[in-house]
């Protein structure tokens, strides 16, 4: 069932948190089977819920998936640079903390991809017990790094990817212009263009651009470099996926995840470091059998 074909739509819905600030979210779920296996999927920086379209629509039936706007994202609040709220890894496990237990789970399948990838090793440290499974999407920078490589933030900025549609462009068609020639947007699949529709928006002076908080950049960028996604071992069920046009390309690069999760399984993927968009069918395969055999594990 390809991109545009799905048999499971998403409900969108809002959950506020103690803060006041509104997350909002998808969910995919069983429609006649009590017994439901929480899946929580995390999209990485200046991305939103909808990159898990595919994903949820399809593995809607067999898992209850939840996959929020993170804050500064999508349709989700957000904190302006004056705000005492903040755009750190603790400000954004806080808010899922307060949506797992808005929906009443103790523990989940936790999915994150690039930045939400590293911020959920980070969360697997502190909380365990939240977590059934890791899943690991092409993390980004796991190690910490030194302070001076803040003086690059500013090259980052405008050569990666997934900031380059921050805008501003002068119409909704310059900004599909450049998102056609982005790795995330490259076949330009139905899924894809779904994908851009949702993520960009006209601002209030006539230009377009990405609905990600550009105060939101900066903060988030500072905890990815600074703070280590491992510290001690972490003894939960791991699968990591290793794009071959990912961030994780080279041996060397997976060495702190061997030396530090206990139970890994790595599958490396032909694709970009956006595998849930460039192959989805295979992408959700993938994931698919992963817990499929922690169950048949259990069972035995």
């Amino acid at each position: 069932m390809g991109p545009g074909q799905y048999s499971h739509p998403a409900e969108r819905k809002t959950f506020t948190t103690s803060g006041g600030l509104e997350i909002s979210y998808l969910e995919w779920k069983p429609q006649n089977n009590s017994e439901t296996i929480p899946l929580l999927a995390l999209h990485g920086m200046a991305d939103q819920a909808l990159v898990w379209s595919s994903f949820g629509q399809n593995l809607g039936q067999k898992f209850h998936i939840i996959a929020p706007d993170l804050r500064g994202h999508g349709e989700s609040s957000k904190p302006s640079e004056q705000s005492a709220q903040g755009y750190g890894f603790e400000d954004s496990i806080a808010d899922l903390n307060e949506l797992m237990n808005h929906l009443g789970w103790q523990s989940a399948h936790i999915m994150g991809h690039s930045w939400t990838g590293k911020m959920i090793a980070v969360w697997a440290r502190q909380q365990p017990e939240r977590f059934r499974s890791l899943l690991l999407i092409d993390p980004a920078f796991i190690n910490s790094l030194p302070s001076w490589t803040k003086i690059t933030f500013p090259l980052f900025y405008r050569i990666l990817p997934f900031l380059k549609m921050l805008g501003p462009f002068e119409s909704k068609a310059a900004a599909e212009a450049q998102a056609r020639q982005l790795k995330q947007y490259a076949d330009w699949t139905a899924l894809q263009q779904q994908v851009f529709e949702a993520a960009v928006e006209e601002k209030a002076d006539g230009s377009w651009g990405s609905k990600f908080a550009i105060a939101a950049r900066e903060p988030m960028f500072t905890d990815v470099m600074r703070v280590p996604g491992f510290t001690e071992p972490v003894n939960v069920p791991t699968l990591l996926v290793q794009p071959t046009g990912g961030i994780n390309r080279s041996e060397s690069q997976l060495k702190p995840y061997r030396k530090y999760l206990t139970d890994l399984e790595v599958c490396t993927m032909e694709t970009t470091h956006w595998p849930f968009l460039s192959m989805p069918a295979e992408f959700e395969a993938v994931i698919s059998d992963f817990l499929a055999s922690l169950y048949r594990e259990n069972k035995d």
